[in-house]
């Protein structure tokens, strides 16, 4: 089998498809309507990952004490604000949308790809659900789901 290593950062495409919530809150995805724009989207590697936790978080060592040996203990934790929380969110939203083509505003006008636009987007939940469905697709969540039910039943 032979892997491209130049292009590791490309996305894939995906026709967006809407979704409905059922009673219960099963979510049912439907087929993509013959108009529908498309988007590229990218899962994080480990180093996007360390790059954006690296802006958005402070780690932070200290000494306590075990109850149990009575002994200090490093413990180390990151600590986040909610803006630092907040900006992280939108770094990992700006890195796994990569770009989008047919995507419109409400008079038919293309919404351009830019990181402002993403995160209105990222906060319309029919929007919201497409691109963590897609992500699921992208990771293989999907089949391991699937795979995980059928050794349950």
């Amino acid at each position: 089998m032979r892997f491209d290593l130049s292009d590791d950062a490309k996305g894939e495409w995906f026709k967006f498809f809407r979704s409905e919530i059922k009673e219960g809150g099963e979510v049912n995805y439907l087929e993509p309507e013959a108009d529908a724009g498309r988007i590229c989207l990218r899962l994080a590697t480990p180093e996007v990952i360390n790059s954006i936790q690296s802006q958005t978080q402070k780690k932070v060592a200290e000494f306590v004490r075990n109850p149990k040996s009575r002994a200090m203990e490093r413990v180390t934790y990151f600590d986040q604000t909610p803006e630092q929380e907040k900006k992280e969110r939108e770094l990992i939203w700006d890195h796994a949308i990569q770009e989008w083509e047919g995507i419109l505003d409400k008079d038919g006008n293309e919404i351009p790809c830019t990181l402002e636009n993403k995160l209105k987007l990222m906060n319309i939940p029919q929007f919201a659900r497409f691109v963590g469905r897609c992500l699921q697709i992208l990771t293989g969540l999907e089949e391991l789901e699937a795979e995980t039910a059928t050794k349950n039943s």
